[in-house]
């Protein structure tokens, strides 16, 4: 199970709203807010593609500004991949080719110009598979 916590920004004259639909999604669980539009709600998954699906739905919700995580626990999903990265070859395959065509490598780590963060997750979720 993975928990996680996530601050919403609205306008300060939406907040009321936007509180109250967020006391109405189940998608989360509402926690307080400041009159400023600042909003603090929790959401759970059984995966981060889970949570990610719930953190669309949270963004979408009218006025509402922005919605980020701020800090995520998983009890088993870690484990899980912490022993993917263990299990892997320090070095990336490609690395050691000689002919390798730099054109086709693809980066993932800058996830804040990632676009499809459910996309990206459901790929490292099928990673433990592949070990």
């Amino acid at each position: 199970m993975n928990i996680s916590s996530i601050v919403v920004q609205c306008l300060p004259e939406y907040v009321e709203e936007v509180v109250e639909s967020l006391k109405n999604t189940p998608e989360c669980d509402y926690h307080l807010h400041d009159a400023k539009g600042k909003v603090i709600i929790t959401i759970e998954g059984n995966s981060v593609s889970e949570e990610l699906t719930k953190l669309r739905v949270i963004e979408a919700i009218p006025h509402v500004i922005a919605a980020d995580m701020q800090m995520a626990y998983s009890e088993d999903e870690l484990d899980e991949h912490m022993e993917v990265i263990n299990n892997r070859d320090v070095v990336p395959k490609a690395l050691n080719e000689d002919d390798i065509d730099v054109d086709k490598v693809v980066y993932n780590g800058d996830l804040k110009k990632r676009e499809d963060m459910v996309a990206f997750a459901k790929e490292f979720d099928a990673a433990k598979d592949r070990v």
